[in-house]
């Protein structure tokens, strides 16, 4: 056999499929708008009278949303094809998203924020659901750290436009965020129109059971994990990290955009390096070192007082959550399997993201308000551990280790 033919015969396996950097590249321009936003809603919010927890609530709203459709946008994606689904829920988020702009009232605001997170999990489950249709197992860490490194790389770019938008108008965020969605909306459709995506049903997979996963104790694993991980990096995060800015460390609100350009820096700089750790040490070594080294650095932020601890504790914090998220998700497409319809399995998991990305903003907005950001803090820091806790007994999922 030729040099040529051993390189044609390897290339399937070693090069990720087009489709995946189609999804890639429009995942940053989603998560660039999206940091746009994240500074400035709940400062927003606040600006319509509201209380800290009410403020909060407004990130719950988002999230609540995606919990509640998160089933129904499985089955939409089993029903009408991965492509459609995820075109329609970016088309719905642009949409709202503008219309947050012209809210008058909170109520408004809360509105627009809970159909957004309708569009959101649509989306956020077809892509998933095709990330691990199209990815080798071999590649599986690769392709979700890529994935996970291009919505970070959207955060750290995000914010830094965000701050100066904020200086202008805090409603100017959300219509550059409506631009960026519709970018999107128009790299997928462009790219991958012609391209051998299911537009329906697969007739040649198999339903993946939610009952079947439920009994592995490494899916069950990655529900605590990814309850932790929405409660920290998709609630508190967003929503008490402005207001520690600007109540705790006394800095301008556009201070929150580089915060969060901080976390995202952190998180970049360990993405594709525990993907690829995930692919040949495993899934479980970078997952417990993620949760403990994101537990500490979330801990921290809660006891800083001034600038310079703050943004170290916060790239600590971030550096945890880049370990985890790749293997994590690695760990579910892995017990998922490339040719299985796992829109309950994929949406289960999305959910577990989602209850935590719920009640971490509401219940670390009452810390908050009632005892302090301390307090607030160290409980989530304190779910990261619980989650590790519940890591040490689960099995590994790399095929060519968990096969020997």
């Amino acid at each position: 056999m030729s040099i040529a033919d051993r390189v044609r015969r390897r290339t399937p396996e070693e090069r990720l499929p087009r489709a995946v950097w189609v999804i890639v590249v429009a995942n940053f321009a989603i998560a660039l708008g999206y940091a746009l936003v994240a500074p400035a809603l709940t400062t927003f919010a606040r600006g319509f009278g509201v209380s800290v927890t009410a403020a909060s609530v407004v990130v719950s709203a988002f999230a609540v949303a995606r919990l509640t459709f998160a089933p129904a946008s499985g089955r939409l994606v089993t029903a009408l094809g991965e492509r459609r689904v995820y075109l329609t829920g970016v088309t719905i988020v642009a949409v709202t998203t503008g219309a947050c702009a012209f809210a008058a009232f909170y109520w408004q605001l809360l509105v627009l924020r809970t159909l957004a997170g309708i569009g959101s999990t649509m989306f956020t489950v077809s892509a998933f659901g095709l990330l691990i249709r199209l990815t080798p197992a071999a590649l599986r860490g690769r392709s979700t750290g890529l994935w996970s490194t291009s919505f970070l790389l959207g955060n750290l770019s995000g914010p830094l436009i965000g701050g100066g938008l904020i200086t202008i108008s805090l409603r100017a965020p959300f219509l550059v965020y409506a631009a960026f969605l519709l970018l999107a909306v128009g790299i997928v459709w462009a790219f991958l129109r012609h391209a051998p995506l299911s537009d329906g049903p697969d007739g040649d997979s198999v339903p993946a059971s939610l009952r079947s996963a439920l009994r592995h104790p490494t899916y069950l694993a990655a529900l605590a994990s990814g309850f932790a991980n929405g409660w920290t990096a998709f609630g508190v995060r967003i929503a008490l990290t402005p207001l520690l800015v600007t109540e705790v460390l006394h800095r301008e609100d556009a201070f929150a955009g580089t915060a969060f350009a901080v976390f995202a820096a952190g998180n970049v700089v360990m993405l594709l390096v525990s993907g690829r750790l995930a692919d040949t040490l495993g899934r479980k070594p970078p997952v417990l070192a993620g949760l403990v080294l994101a537990a500490f650095g979330t801990i921290w932020v809660g006891f800083t007082t001034s600038v310079p601890a703050f943004l170290m504790a916060t790239v600590v914090a971030g550096l945890g959550t880049g370990l985890l998220t790749p293997p994590q998700q690695a760990v579910v497409a892995d017990i998922i399997g490339r040719h299985a319809r796992a829109g309950s399995v994929l949406a289960a998991f999305q959910m577990a993201l989602d209850v935590g990305a719920v009640l971490g903003p509401v219940l670390g907005g009452v810390l908050a308000d009632r005892i302090s950001y301390t307090a607030a803090f160290g409980l989530t820091g304190a779910l990261y551990l619980a989650a590790a806790v519940v890591w040490l007994p689960a099995k590994e999922t790399l095929p060519r280790i968990a096969d020997r």
